[in-house]
């Protein structure tokens, strides 16, 4: 399913299981980009206790800081609710984010470039 949140951004989701959803971001990830994605994690909370999360840097062309920190802040709320997070990108900076997710809301994350995209869904969706 895609959603157009505005001119510039897409955020596309998809399901691995019942309880592992996925999702592409690209365009803008700014404030309205993370609201989206998150009612869209509180949807699947709502059925399942914890989750598994799949999410990739699909051309992702600009960030919002503000929407970097309220997403790291969403994870540490709803710690303990996420079984595994995948992170796919060819950013370091992001890679780093999800070492502080782990380090601060002791979730399971491992990133991976985009390349080893496959990798990674295998990973998440792996019992």
């Amino acid at each position: 399913m895609e959603l157009p949140l505005n001119d510039t951004a897409m955020l596309s989701s998809f399901s691995f299981s019942e309880d592992t959803v996925g999702f592409l971001l690209e365009g803008t990830f700014g404030e309205e980009t993370v609201q989206q994605l998150h009612d869209q994690i509180r949807e699947k909370l709502q059925v399942y206790d914890t989750i598994n999360l799949y999410l990739e840097d699909s051309r992702i062309e600009t960030f919002s800081l503000t929407a970097v920190i309220e997403n790291l802040f969403f994870k540490l709320e709803h710690k303990g609710q996420f079984n595994k997070v995948a992170l796919v990108s060819d950013r370091k900076w992001i890679h780093l984010c999800g070492k502080i997710e782990k380090m601060l809301a002791d979730i399971n994350v491992k990133s991976f470039v985009s390349e080893d995209r496959m990798e990674a869904i295998t990973w998440i969706a792996e019992r």
